[in-house]
């Protein structure tokens, strides 16, 4: 069955408010025959009139009243969606979905927010927590539109990957323990560690910091989220090595952080599509770029 063109809804509704055919085709910019086309076009779809014609009067039926009515929300919801569209065209309003780990969550997006709200309030960041390699993932499917990610990366044909943030990777201790002021691996190795996931980069990266020491520590525990590892450490469960951003707030005094000898760093990379980038989204990584270490 055909739709009913807003067009048509829209001839009605004028002709209400107008009070004549005439009126309507003037307000409208129509011809006059394209006005009563559009009237009986709408007659003809609902089986009965809409109008009432007397000399020089027009007046809505019955009928008539209850589709006007539906037509002006109808047409407010159409004028309402361009808006939408048109704001999000301009970057002023619209969402951006961003896909990063924990860690890059809780420690870095929080600034980014803040000054995002106050630039751009209305621009809507939704956050999935995420590996680096899903998030690449579902950036070549369309599903996000920016992703922080832990570099190095392969390049991906129909993604941008650059370089970001570059953070020194610290231990977390006990303040509990007797510690030295750099710590090295095969110090560490003798302790009980609470370490990241091994399908994590940051995994990885301390798993070699520690070959490269000639040790090969067993994690008492390993988990994704920074926050729950830093809370474990200061609990006195164990020690950990972790990214620390330098604007990041000051840590539970319960825990102390050393150097690490050799150091160790963690890369992040921004990582969005190739081609032209939506407003919104240049206004969200404008912010982001605006954290940038190197």
């Amino acid at each position: 069955m055909r739709e009913i063109s807003l067009d048509r809804l829209r001839t009605l509704v004028a002709i209400a408010d107008e009070g004549s055919f005439a009126e309507a085709a003037r307000v409208l910019h129509l011809a006059a025959p394209t006005v009563s086309l559009h009237i009986a076009d709408l007659e003809a779809r609902v089986g009965g009139a809409l109008l009432s014609r007397t000399r020089g009067s027009v007046l809505p039926t019955a009928l008539g009243e209850t589709l006007i009515a539906r037509a002006r929300r109808l047409l407010a919801d159409a004028e309402q969606a361009l808006e939408e569209a048109r704001r999000q065209v301009l970057g002023l309003e619209g969402r951006v979905r961003l896909g990063a780990s924990t860690g890059a969550i809780a420690q870095l997006l929080p600034q980014a927010v803040e000054v995002l709200g106050k630039n751009h309030p209305d621009i809507d960041v939704q956050v999935a927590v995420l590996t680096s390699q899903e998030t690449l993932k579902k950036l070549l499917e369309g599903a996000l539109d920016i992703g922080l990610v832990a570099l190095p990366q392969s390049p991906v044909k129909g993604l941008r990957i650059e370089p970001w943030r570059r953070d020194p990777v610290l231990a977390f201790l006990p303040a509990a323990w007797e510690c030295p002021e750099v710590v090295t691996p095969a110090w560490l190795a003798n302790k009980p560690l609470i370490l990241n996931d091994g399908n994590t980069r940051l995994s990885r990266l301390t798993s070699e910091w520690f070959a490269n020491g000639g040790e090969q520590p067993v994690a008492r525990i390993q988990l994704n989220y920074n926050d729950a590892i830093k809370s474990l450490v200061a609990a006195g469960y164990g020690a950990t090595l972790l990214p620390h951003e330098a604007a990041t707030p000051a840590n539970d005094p319960r825990l102390v952080m050393r150097d690490l000898q050799p150091p160790l760093w963690r890369q992040l990379g921004i990582a969005h599509r190739g081609g032209e980038v939506e407003k919104t989204t240049q206004f969200v990584l404008d912010v982001l770029w605006g954290l940038r270490v190197s």
